[in-house]
Parts: C-alpha cells; structure tokens; sequence
C-alpha cells in the first residue's frame, strides 16, 4: 500500500467529501524535518506490517502544498502541526497526534 500524494485543494476537498464513506488518514510531512522523516517511516511500516485495508491515506508535503495544509487545519479545527498525523471520519477530525507520538503501535491501535 502506498500513500497517495495530496497536492491541490480539489483533492483535499473529494478527500473530505469520501470520508463519509470511509476512513481517511492524512501525514502531514516535511520534507525538510528528521522528526517527520521518523514519523514518515512509523507510518510506512504500519502500511507494510498490519493496516487497516478499508482506510485511504494520504501523504501533504507541508512545505511544498502549504496551501492545503493549512486548509486541512482550517476545515478540521486542528492545530497545524508537523509531523501530523489525522484520521478523517464524516468530515471530522477523529484522531490526531504529532511529533514522536506517531509510532506504528500507536497508528495500529487507534486504526486496527
């Protein structure tokens, strides 16, 4: 499974829209950041061990689509954060965590 990249704000927008239908997760990432880079890899090996095949995620590259980073925190009333991760049920923020809180245990056990 891979991360689809979410880079405009028409994908933001049917993102939000589909999670009426399901599950979405969202990393916020900086591309620039070791902290993100560690929680980037957290999160690929919760992908590559034990996800949850009925939950889409997604990856933004918070400095290169800043645009929609902010909007996501605008559109879910969260703090913007980076490393984020936010999981996005019926266009609500359902879990959040940030920083050295994104583990692969602690995505499976909110997610599994």
């Amino acid at each position: 499974m891979n991360w689809k990249e979410m880079s405009t704000l028409d994908q933001w927008k049917e993102v939000l829209e589909q999670s009426t239908q399901g599950g979405k997760v969202i990393l916020k990432h900086s591309t620039t950041c070791p902290v993100s880079a560690n929680a980037r890899t957290e999160c690929e090996q919760y992908l590559k061990e034990s996800h949850n095949a009925d939950i889409n995620f997604y990856l933004v590259k918070v400095i290169e689509s800043r645009h929609v980073s902010n909007q996501i925190a605008q559109d879910l009333d969260v703090k913007h954060e980076s490393p984020q991760i936010i999981y996005v049920k019926n266009k609500e923020k359902f879990w959040t965590a940030s920083h050295w809180s994104i583990t692969k245990e602690h995505i499976a056990a909110v997610l599994n």
